[in-house]
């Protein structure tokens, strides 16, 4: 098993359609790369912390390689937005990709330099590596699955979709 870390916006959405991934074993949302030791969601909040709403991706390199997770990661948030996706405004949900050694690095940097290819502008994706990674608080975790009707920034199509998604059209 292998772990990449995604910001993608708030959590939730983000969470739900990694946790629907063919290959996913693992989901966990916290916060990464900020200044401020266990912050807790009001802090990163309200508080400056520097932090991004996270999640933390283990997943099974054998059936998913990062390439391809990196891939579906990227059609549920606009690369080009500076800290913002859908309705939630703010730099703790910038997009980012944190890794923790040089191979992932590598694809990361790889996939990125696609993407802005194909978009065709420069990427606003935080790319670079894990500083710390902090839990949120329990309530925050699989929150859509304990809040079937929550607010999410992701489609419900693309979160639902993803589940039968062929992983080599990917």
């Amino acid at each position: 098993m292998k772990t990449i870390y995604l910001a993608g916006g708030c959590y939730w959405g983000v969470e739900k359609y990694m946790q629907n991934i063919p290959g996913v074993a693992q989901t966990e949302v916290g916060f990464a790369n900020g200044d401020t030791e266990n912050p807790t969601y009001q802090q990163v909040r309200y508080e400056n912390t520097g932090h991004a709403e996270t999640v933390r991706v283990v997943y099974d390199e054998a059936v998913l390689p990062l390439e391809k997770l990196l891939r579906l990661f990227f059609r549920i948030i606009d690369p080009v937005s500076v800290d913002r996706q859908g309705e939630d405004v703010g730099h703790q949900y910038r997009t980012g990709v944190y890794y923790e050694n040089e191979a992932d690095a590598r694809v990361v940097a790889a996939e990125l330099a696609k993407l802005e290819a194909q978009v065709g502008q420069p990427l606003a994706v935080e790319a670079c590596p894990l500083c710390h990674f902090y839990l949120a608080e329990e309530y925050h975790q699989k929150y859509l699955d304990k809040n079937p009707g929550g607010y999410c920034h992701v489609p419900w199509a693309a979160i639902n979709g993803v589940k039968d998604i062929r992983l080599e059209d990917v």
